[in-house]
């Protein structure tokens, strides 16, 4: 069965934030050796989700993992992506879906932050 990856981002009326999500997808399409990885965005920009979920059953997946590339379980994460989810099911019956979890509290994040925070004091020249 083919597995694809939609990373599913909140959207934004400026370019480069939505060229991010488009960057990150190469990279776990890369790292994590999966085929098929698509892009969607729940507002400001398409593709809008269902369109994300239609390219990867275009692909050939029979099985995608929805990941919201969202920090917190908000409404959109807690009530609309599961209504998402029942569209595309009523338009693609037989087609599994899982949704992932956001990005939330985790180690990763927080060495992520502290590199940020580094880099910033370096470039404003502060000492830490």
């Amino acid at each position: 069965m083919k597995t694809a990856i939609l990373l599913m981002g909140h959207g934004s009326r400026v370019a480069e934030a939505n060229r991010a999500l488009y960057e990150i997808a190469e990279m776990v399409a890369r790292q994590g050796g999966f085929a098929i990885v698509e892009v969607a965005f729940r507002e400001q920009h398409p593709p809008n989700i269902q369109a994300g979920i239609d390219a990867c059953v275009a692909r050939g997946a029979q099985r995608i993992v929805l990941y919201p590339y969202f920090l917190y379980a908000g409404a959109h994460v807690l009530e609309d992506l599961p209504e998402e989810m029942a569209a595309a099911a009523r338009r693609h019956p037989g087609l599994e879906m899982v949704l992932g979890t956001p990005l939330g509290v985790h180690p990763k994040l927080a060495e992520i932050v502290c590199e940020r925070v580094g880099a910033t004091l370096q470039a404003a020249g502060w000492q830490p």
